[in-house]
């Protein structure tokens, strides 16, 4: 079997339908960085472990730099890129930008699609829940409570425990 050999599929990107040519060791994050030029999703750690390069797949948040680009064919792929809708943010975007939910600003693709997957989901219910749900995304800055407050701020959450000057935890995983 040639380690080469190219496999087509066709992936709803951001709402248009897309065919690619890839080998079969291809992962996702590179498609979409190196193929389809969507250099929104960041390349981090390279192993599923800081969540930079979260997108959805299918409304369900994935990291794309653990999943084979070839195993997509058929599925729907949303990235930071393919959330606002024309010139209006989607309401996450929004929201980063009202609580200065970034520092220097590379996690934050993956923060916003891991909101917008956590919030499709439905189970974030508290600060509390949000801090949990959002654990698989670091950020080095440690602009968490920015980030928690943008994604309370959607979900129509008291975030006023966030001015009560406690200290930060991301959730049990980083506590």
């Amino acid at each position: 079997m040639d380690p080469h050999q190219q496999h087509p599929i066709r992936l709803r990107l951001n709402g248009q339908d897309r065919e690619f040519d890839v080998e079969s060791w291809v992962t996702l994050l590179d498609l979409l960085r190196e193929r389809a030029g969507l250099t929104g999703t960041k390349k981090g750690c390279d192993h599923g472990q800081c969540g930079a390069c979260t997108v959805l797949l299918d409304g369900r948040r994935v990291n794309a730099c653990l999943t084979l680009a070839v195993m997509q064919d058929g599925h729907e792929v949303t990235t930071v890129e393919g959330l606002a809708k024309e010139d209006e943010l989607h309401p996450l975007q929004q929201a980063f930008i009202d609580c200065d939910a970034f520092q220097c600003g590379y996690c934050t693709p993956g923060q916003i699609c891991s909101a917008a997957g956590l919030i499709a989901e439905g189970q974030a219910k508290t600060i509390a829940d949000v801090r949990e749900l959002m654990s698989g995304n670091v950020c080095r800055c440690g602009a968490y409570p920015q980030i928690v407050r943008a994604v309370a701020q959607v979900l129509e959450l008291d975030a006023s425990a966030l001015d009560e000057g406690k200290p930060f935890t991301t959730g049990s995983v980083l506590a």
